[in-house]
């Protein structure tokens, strides 16, 4: 999301594999300093010049997350680092994060990201909130709550996202707003990696984050979108939207099916086979539900009767321009986010392009309905007319009433093509994009209404029910004419759990079935029932419903260039442990100073035998042992087949260490030795000792 109308690019390429920035930093007074630029082994500096970034320019956030505590420049020096500045409202920064995710799995030793979360909401600069957003999307970076914009300001950022390179030897590279920008920052990181490892500014060494995830306990559901009731089959549908799948419940909580097997994909096929990546909204007609599998960029079909799942729409990559339609599985879209049912025609809340789509069921093309494809909140005719990241939708049959989130309105459109849009409630038609910052808590009617990011809609008669997800409250809009009239229904506006009076965490999704309302309430990982006449809230309970199984794995440092440190013979005598002969290892580890070993990533060690062994049994080649800190000292124990004779191992140990106090900076290493040694039962050695210098 722009604070501009147009899209702003503060630098210039320079051919392919060139950025530059326009720096409005501080650091510029320090240019006169600056050598030039230097051929360091055949390789030229990418970018020669470039001012020296302040050593305090991360300091003024409110918090940092995904993290022990506060990094600096210095904490990760010889390090690229790509400063990624987004709120978690805006669909273009969501859009970002799989690139982000793409540079960081491709260079893990080369690379750190830190993310600056700028808020545009209110709700937006509370640390929890952003907490939460992190494990919602799966974030596994540093983030800064940059709640005043001080981080912001610094940088002379103006939109969001912006993405920000600085160099190892902490110099700015340049920068870059919106998204789309994978190649482009893919071919900058390879360019410092190549300068500055041949210089020897590079640091490899790997560093491990305190992630918020790590302190999320599994859940039957896991930050669920949408909800679907279905009072005529006694059926609701939820979008388990983090667990990847589609759960089928009665109305009063019997587990039915489960669509999808809980992995990130895109794999048609049965129930167990197919695979979804984060769906959202969801729709029946007759025995086939149609499912907003939104980070797929597709729309898929749930035969409910066959058990099947397939695509309808959609390539699987992110439409990057703003195509007017196409042909169903030619036409790439972006972000679908919700989607609803009108007398044969699937009408789709197209979040990414701001617009609302349309596809008659049958047919094989799919079209735009709505919006121009601007973001913004203007009415009239519905080519012409402009949304902000539509995120929601019902029907009445004659129009659509759709949750506008950015631009904090509910929006009512057309179903007639020759229709137009127009605003129920909240602000429109201000000049220069000024409604995207138009929200609050305020009920009354029509332009007075303030919400702030809705995001669920439910529709009973006359009324329709609004999850003003940011206020933390369920709101009732009386439809009259062409205004509605808000009032403030359940929730006080604080975030929390209790039932009556009810609290939510950014309630996302609604459905009505009778007058049971059903809700998403996304970030305390439920399904609430509220009763529209009594205003009773209880919770939704499916109880054979458990979280997907996933495999665990160990964090890989994948630094395959560790050197193998040799070492002279030893002769110890066994240790007893557990009553069993055992090899006692004892590595004496110096840690740099103002470091020390991580208690939450605990070291471990693989065995892996070197030619003939009288003393250890070939069950334990490649075996992994967990190691304990004993006095300052890793201690491991290796059991022995004999009590006496010759051994020869290489042992690869992995471990991690953070600095002290505040700083937040934790570092992944390994160490590998060859290991011949003598087992004796009269030697006055009773350990062997390995040294190690962590750099």
């Amino acid at each position: 999301m722009l604070l501009t109308q147009s899209r702003i690019i503060s630098g210039i390429l320079l051919a392919a594999s060139l950025l530059t920035f326009a720096c409005s930093c501080s650091a510029q007074e320090e240019t006169k300093k600056e050598k030039k630029a230097v051929e360091i082994k055949g390789v030229k500096n990418p970018f020669p010049d470039r001012p020296k970034v302040p050593s305090g320019i991360f300091e003024g956030g409110k918090k940092w997350l995904n993290t022990a505590g506060p990094i600096s420049l210095k904490d990760v020096k010889g390090k690229i680092i790509l400063v990624d500045f987004w709120t978690y409202c805006c669909i273009n920064c969501i859009h970002v994060l799989p690139d982000l995710k793409y540079l960081e799995k491709k260079y893990p030793n080369e690379l750190v990201v830190i993310g600056v979360h700028s808020a545009k909401f209110k709700n937006e600069k509370d640390s929890e909130n952003i907490r939460r957003a992190i494990m919602r999307y799966e974030i596994e970076h540093p983030v800064i709550n940059d709640a005043e914009m001080k981080v912001w300001r610094k940088f002379g950022v103006r939109s969001w996202p912006t993405l920000v390179v600085i160099d190892p030897e902490g110099r700015l590279v340049g920068q870059v707003s919106g998204e789309g920008n994978r190649k482009l920052l893919d071919s900058v990181v390879s360019d410092l990696i190549t300068y500055h490892s041949k210089k020897g500014t590079l640091n490899r060494t790997p560093l491990k984050h305190l992630l918020e995830a790590s302190k999320l306990q599994p859940t039957p559901l896991k930050f669920p979108g949408k909800v679907l009731a279905d009072k005529k089959s006694n059926r609701l549908f939820i979008a388990d939207s983090n667990h990847n799948r589609i759960i089928i419940s009665s109305l009063e909580g019997q587990l039915i099916d489960i669509i999808g097997n809980g992995q990130i994909g895109n794999i048609d096929g049965s129930y167990t086979k197919a695979s979804f990546d984060h769906p959202q909204g969801m729709t029946l007609a007759g025995n086939m539900l149609y499912v907003a599998d939104t980070e797929n960029h597709t729309l898929r079909i749930v035969d409910l009767e066959k058990k099947t799942v397939r695509t309808l729409a959609g390539t699987g990559k992110q439409a990057r321009t703003r195509p007017e339609g196409g042909k169903l599985l030619k036409t790439a879209l972006n972000s679908p986010w919700d989607l609803v049912h009108v007398d044969g025609t699937l009408f789709i809340a197209m979040a990414g392009p701001h617009q609302i789509w349309k596809h008659r069921l049958g047919s094989k093309t799919i079209e735009v309905h709505a919006g121009s494809g601007r973001e913004d909140v203007l009415n009239g005719p519905l080519k012409t007319s402009a949304l902000a990241q539509p995120s929601g939708i019902v029907s009445d049959g004659k129009f659509l009433y759709v949750c506008d989130s950015e631009g904090s309105s509910i929006r009512r459109v057309a179903v007639s093509p020759k229709g137009s849009v127009s605003t129920l409630v909240g602000e429109s038609e201000l000049p220069g994009g000024q409604t995207l910052f138009t929200f609050g808590d305020k009920d009354g009617k029509g332009k007075k209404v303030r919400l702030q990011h809705p995001l669920g809609i439910a529709l009973q008669g006359k009324t329709l029910y609004i999850a003003d997800t940011y206020n933390q409250k369920i709101k009732k809009i009386a439809i009259k004419n062409f205004e509605g009239k808000a009032t403030s229904w359940l929730g006080d506006g604080k975030r929390g759990k209790r039932l009556n009076p009810a609290r939510f965490s950014d309630p996302a999704g609604l459905s009505i079935a009778g007058n049971k309302l059903f809700i998403a309430d996304t970030n305390n990982h439920r399904i609430c029932v509220a009763n529209t006449k009594t205003g009773k809230v209880t919770t939704f309970v499916i109880a054979e419903l458990n979280p997907p199984q996933k495999t665990a794995s160990i964090p890989a440092t994948k630094n395959k260039k560790t050197k193998i440190i040799k070492i002279a013979k030893q002769t110890i005598a066994p240790s007893v442990k557990k009553k069993e002969n055992s090899l006692l290892v004892q590595v004496s580890l110096k840690l740099p100073k103002g470091f020390h070993l991580n208690d939450l990533f605990p070291a471990s060690a693989k065995i892996s035998l070197i030619g003939k062994n009288a003393v250890l049994s070939k069950k334990i080649d490649g075996k992994r042992f967990k190691t304990k800190i004993v006095k300052g000292k890793l201690e491991l124990y290796i059991p022995l087949e004999k009590k006496s004779g010759a051994g020869h191992v290489q042992l690869a140990l992995r471990y991690s260490y953070c600095s002290e106090g505040k700083n937040g900076v934790c570092k992944v290493a390994m160490a590998r030795w060859d290991i011949p040694f003598q087992i004796d039962p009269q030697a006055t050695q009773k350990q062997l000792k390995l040294n190690l210098t962590a750099k």
